[in-house]
C-alpha cells in the first residue's frame, strides 16, 4: 500500500504564517505537519510515498530527504498550484499508483495515527475516516445509507442529514481508485473541473456504485488546520501524548 499526500496549496488563509513556508512544514509542538504524518503512516507499516507539491515545493523535498533516509518518496510537482484545487493535485498521481491500494491524505490534518490503524484494519475494500462533531456550512459533510455506505460528500448537503465530517483520510483498493482516476479523466481533460475538491469525484462516482463504508474516528483526534486561528487552537487542544 502507497500514501498519497496532498501538499500543494499555497493555504493563503495561514498568512503571514505561510508568507515564506509551505503549511504542511509549519510546527504544532516540536513538529511539523508532514513529520507527524510521515510518522503516522510510518508507525503503521507504510513505506511507499507519492507526495504532490507545488508551492515552495523545495523546502518540503529537502525537509524530506534530510529526515527520512529508508523509505521511498516519488515527488510529483504540480506547477499550476496556484491556479488549480485537490482535485488536480491527485490527478497527476495517476501513473505512481497504478494497480496499488492507496491511503490519501491531505497534508493540513493534525491526527492521532490510530485514526490510520482503524483505516487499514476496517473489513472494507474502501473506508473514509469520520468525525461525528456539530456541523455548519464550512466542513466535508458526509450522508449514508442504511447500509452505512457513502451517498453525498460536499460541503453544501444539509447538516442535519449528515452524520460527520470527512477528516480528509481514505483507504481506497485498486479497483476504487482505477475508477477513480477514470473519472478524473474525464473531469479534467473534458470539462475542464481543475479547480473543484476531489470530494466531487467522489460524488459522481457512487451513481457508478463505488463508495466508501464509513469509519467513525470521533474518539481520536483530528484537526484540519486553516486559519492562524486553528494553529493557536490546535496548541491548546492537542492531547498530550501526541504533543
Amino acid at each position: 500500500m502507497k500514501a498519497i499526500i496532498l501538499a500543494a496549496g499555497t493555504a493563503s488563509r495561514l498568512r503571514p504564517l505561510t508568507n515564506n513556508t509551505p503549511k504542511c512544514l509549519l510546527k504544532v509542538g516540536d513538529k511539523n505537519l508532514l513529520q507527524r504524518t510521515i510518522d503516522a503512516l510510518l508507525k503503521n507499516g507504510i513505506k511507499e510515498f507519492v507526495v504532490v507539491t507545488g508551492y515552495l515545493h523545495q523546502q518540503i523535498e529537502d525537509f524530506i530527504s534530510s529526515t527520512y533516509k529508508d523509505c521511498r518518496f516519488t515527488y510529483i510537482h504540480n506547477e499550476k498550484f496556484a491556479a488549480t484545487n485537490n482535485i488536480y493535485s491527485l490527478w497527476m498521481c495517476k501513473k505512481a499508483v497504478q494497480d496499488q491500494d492507496v491511503l490519501l491524505l491531505d497534508s493540513d490534518i493534525l491526527f492521532d495515527s490510530k485514526i490510520i490503524a482503524h483505516l487499514i484494519d476496517a473489513k472494507y475494500p474502501n473506508a473514509l475516516a469520520l468525525n461525528d462533531h456539530p456541523l455548519g456550512e464550512e466542513e466535508i459533510k458526509v450522508v449514508v445509507d442504511a447500509d452505512g455506505k457513502m451517498i453525498e460528500i460536499n460541503k453544501t448537503c444539509d447538516p442535519k442529514s449528515a452524520i460527520g465530517e470527512s477528516i480528509g483520510i481514505e483507504k481506497m483498493s485498486v479497483a476504487y481508485q482505477t475508477a477513480l482516476f477514470a473519472k478524473l479523466d474525464k473531469m479534467i481533460l473534458e470539462e475542464g473541473l481543475d479547480n473543484v475538491f476531489y470530494e466531487k469525484a467522489f460524488e459522481r462516482l457512487i451513481a457508478q456504485g463505488h463508495t466508501f463504508n464509513i469509519v467513525d474516528v470521533t474518539n481520536l483526534f483530528s484537526m484540519e488546520l486553516d486559519t492562524v486561528e486553528d494553529f493557536e487552537n490546535a496548541v491548546n487542544t492537542i492531547p498530550c501524548e501526541l504533543a
